[in-house]
């Protein structure tokens, strides 16, 4: 039995294309590379705002629908405005703001519309410097690529 096993898993793996396992070496295509630029551009974006204290800014890199998501911590925080209120209260002075930077950006295309991004943020200034990871789901909308889900943990 664990022979047959064995020999299916093996034969999974030959029949399976080497591009479903992530194992894809081919350059990205024009229209990947011109959708990640874009996505990266939203994350500056945000960026910038938040370090000139602009928190509607910041927001402007999430879909303002009803239906955007943001996790932290045992938290879910539905709809762009009731995220936006979760930021201005947690952020009420820019000297809890701090600096934000994000790095360690991983970007997966997962169709024509929708992509997801991986990456580390930090705050420098506020105390504790607070730091985590983030899991972000964007989407193509009528207003170009915004955040759907975000998904925030902070390191302990």
């Amino acid at each position: 039995m664990r022979r047959n096993s064995l020999s299916v898993a093996l034969l999974l793996v030959a029949i399976i294309p080497l591009s479903a396992l992530g194992q894809n070496s081919a350059k990205p295509e024009k229209r990947e590379v011109r959708t990640i630029a874009t996505i990266r551009a939203v994350l500056e974006a945000q960026s910038a705002a938040w370090n000139r204290g602009d928190i509607e800014g910041y927001m402007d890199g999430y879909a303002r629908t009803g239906d955007t998501v943001f996790i932290s911590g045992d938290n879910v925080t539905r709809g762009w405005q009731t995220v936006l209120d979760r930021y201005k209260k947690a952020y009420d002075s820019r000297e809890k703001m701090g600096t934000l930077t994000f790095s360690e950006l991983e970007f997966t295309l997962l169709g024509s519309n929708t992509a997801t991004v991986l990456g580390r943020w930090h705050l420098k200034g506020p105390p504790n410097e607070p730091h985590g990871r983030f899991t972000l789901i964007f989407k193509r909308t009528k207003h170009g690529w915004r955040i759907i889900h975000d998904h925030t943990s902070s390191a302990s």
